[in-house]
């Protein structure tokens, strides 16, 4: 899957495991999908997943990862990646744009991705094969960029892997899961907590002001071919500065979070959230209350990459210190009864608790 921010990668065995352990669960709400890892997951362990994201690249990756089936499209996934491989690049939008204005690909594989991202187009392919398509071309292009994990700059000096030819791989769709079929949805949190009735919601909102959309804004234009004016060395999509969510905005987390609690249609909720958020854990711990009996979990972890790496301006100068290296994970297990979480995980999945 594509590098991202927030990712749950190290804690998605503890989080499933966590998902299995409670009463009559078959189905899961994975209410700010992302990347859709944890979706992925559930739907691996035989749950009946609903994955919703208001940002257009992440809806498409739940579609490919959550809502796609297997046997449905592997055989057109194969085929259609064998097609696009063969073909030759085409510069366009993608060259001109974050290759030439900025330098996010080098110019063969920016030419390659605008040939395949047309030759999809063109396709007009069903909307669950498409996606798929779609991801296949997102995560080929994530492993030759050159950047740190995130698109609100690129490298002064070209990453290694930027120099490695552009090549598609199906994606890791999975076969239906046997509590039944999943499903995508684009919506606002609240929207989507209001209208999926399931056993169990995840949920991991954005915690600071950082929008996904600006992190991960060539994804967003990849998915909807609309070529938009750009702005800054970044090369941003003008509705970056227009389109936000109201969990990125610190005097309005708080109403937001609250509200999508009340919402969703669940008896039994595990939430995601860290120490660096707007929300303390005692004030998380009081809001989640509300819904019933709440088991913190701790996990310490290192922060993102871009932090390891320290802080830089544009021009590559570095021009400052980064304050912490680590930060806690807080998962809060909320339902109609207490629960222990060690009788119900391994040794490694503890240790990621310790």
């Amino acid at each position: 899957m594509i590098k991202y921010i927030g990712s749950k990668r190290t804690l998605v065995p503890a989080i499933v495991s966590l998902g299995r352990s409670l009463p009559a669960v078959r189905s899961v709400l994975d209410l700010f999908s992302g990347t859709s890892r944890v979706g992925h997951a559930f739907k691996r362990a035989g749950f009946r997943v609903v994955a919703n994201d208001h940002n257009a690249y992440a809806a498409t990756l739940a579609r490919c990862y959550v809502q796609a089936d297997r046997d449905a499209i592997l055989h057109d996934a194969e085929l259609l990646v064998r097609e696009f491989n063969r073909l030759k690049g085409k510069p366009g939008y993608i060259t001109d744009t974050f290759c030439v204005r900025s330098r996010y690909f080098k110019p063969g594989n920016g030419a390659r991705i605008d040939a395949i991202r047309e030759a999809i187009a063109r396709k007009a392919l069903a909307p669950e094969l498409e996606a798929v398509m779609l991801v296949a071309l997102m995560e080929a292009a994530d492993r030759v960029d050159s950047t740190t994990g995130v698109q609100m700059a690129f490298l002064k000096a070209w990453a290694p892997r930027a120099s490695n030819p552009l090549e598609l791989r199906v994606p890791d769709v999975l076969p239906r899961a046997r509590h039944g079929k999943g499903k995508a949805l684009q919506l606002e949190a609240i929207e989507a907590a209001r209208k999926a009735k399931v056993d169990l919601a995840y949920i991991d909102p954005p915690y600071n002001q950082h929008k996904y959309l600006g992190n991960y804004h060539i994804w967003e234009t990849l998915v909807l071919w609309d070529k938009p004016e750009v702005y800054g060395t970044a090369c941003k999509r003008l509705d970056c500065r227009t389109r936000a969510s109201v969990f990125n905005s610190k005097p309005n987390f708080d109403a937001a979070f609250s509200a999508v609690i009340e919402a969703v249609k669940a008896p039994w909720l595990i939430v995601s959230f860290n120490n660096e958020g707007y929300l303390a854990r005692q004030r998380a711990e009081e809001l989640l209350s509300a819904r019933g009996y709440v088991t913190v979990i701790e996990h310490d972890y290192k922060r993102y990459v871009g932090a390891q790496i320290g802080i830089y301006n544009p021009s590559g100068a570095k021009v400052g210190t980064v304050s912490h290296l680590r930060n806690k994970e807080f998962l809060y297990v909320v339902g109609p009864e207490k629960i222990d979480p060690q009788p119900h995980m391994d040794a490694h999945q503890l240790a990621l608790f310790s």
